[in-house]
């Protein structure tokens, strides 16, 4: 028998979990616990599965705080959180799990690392013909890979692709680290080089691709763009925290994700149905039931 092609999705639950949190209206538990935006994910999970999803993971961020915040002082934490989310983060595991999905919590690692983990243990299966990560933020763009890796925004239905990615950003996949690193990320708390735009990163590295194949002689330089020797004396200047703020946006792929078979959806879990009574949606179980596994 021939292989049978499989095709993995790879879901951003802390995107999922923030992006129904502040889109749906609250909604409390028999113990007065607000689980609105649990239920709103677990749902749209569950849409997934029923357009025939046979592959699926779902990466956490329980701790928020992960190895970047040893490497610089400003990077994000779960300080400014809202509690009434950051008490649906295990919530959101706990029911995904008892649904059956797959649930990687990254400890020293971010939900994104653990994404990034995910799709180099697909790459390296060559069963998988097809990784979706379905998120829009920016940081993952760096995965995709033609023709076996995308990127896909659920709430924009946009898919991206190499080309997609270099029409957003003007740099392919693997400069995207180096293309952060210099305009910075404030969802992450780092702040880029002083004059380094998202215009001029591009023009630059979309030339040089990377930080460290930037003549740090402006009159090496061989591309156009305005202000080229502020540019070029700021990277000069500041090429530790270029290289530092490098690392903070390289997503790590050592995290501890399983194997693909481990990722296959087949059933819920007994436990699932006490999670359709706390959120007061039986109509679940019946969807859930009606899923056909090939």
């Amino acid at each position: 028998g021939g292989l049978i092609f499989v095709k993995v999705h790879l879901v951003d639950g802390t995107y999922e979990l923030f992006r129904h949190y502040f889109a749906l209206p609250d909604h409390l538990d028999e113990e007065g616990v607000d689980i609105g935006a649990v239920r709103g994910v677990v749902r749209s999970v569950i849409g997934l599965l029923e357009e025939g999803v046979t592959h699926i993971g779902v990466a956490t961020d329980s701790l928020v705080e992960s190895f970047r915040n040893q490497l610089w002082d400003g990077y994000k934490t779960g300080d400014d959180m809202d509690p009434v989310l950051w008490a649906q983060f295990p919530l959101l595991e706990e029911s995904l799990s008892a649904l059956g999905v797959e649930i990687w919590r990254g400890l020293d690692l971010e939900a994104d690392d653990m994404l990034a983990s995910a799709v180099a243990v697909a790459l390296a299966d060559e069963r998988v013909d097809e990784i979706v990560i379905c998120t829009p933020d920016k940081d993952l763009a760096q995965c995709v890979s033609d023709p076996r890796v995308v990127q896909f925004d659920r709430r924009a239905r946009v898919r991206y692709d190499e080309t997609g990615v270099r029409e957003k950003f003007g740099v392919g996949p693997k400069s995207i680290p180096d293309w952060l690193a210099l305009v910075g990320d404030a969802a992450d708390g780092f702040p880029g080089l002083p004059g380094w735009g998202a215009k001029s990163a591009a023009a630059v590295l979309s030339r040089y691709e990377h930080i460290e194949a930037i003549p740090a002689s402006v009159d090496e330089w061989d591309v156009p763009v305005r202000g080229a020797a502020k540019l070029a004396a700021t990277l000069v200047e500041r090429r530790v925290d270029a290289e530092l703020f490098k690392v903070l946006a390289q997503l790590r792929i050592d995290g501890e994700v399983g194997s693909v078979d481990d990722w296959r959806w087949i059933k819920p879990k007994p436990e699932f149905e006490s999670w359709v009574s706390r959120f007061g949606q039986d109509d679940l179980l019946a969807r859930v039931e009606a899923i056909t596994v090939a």
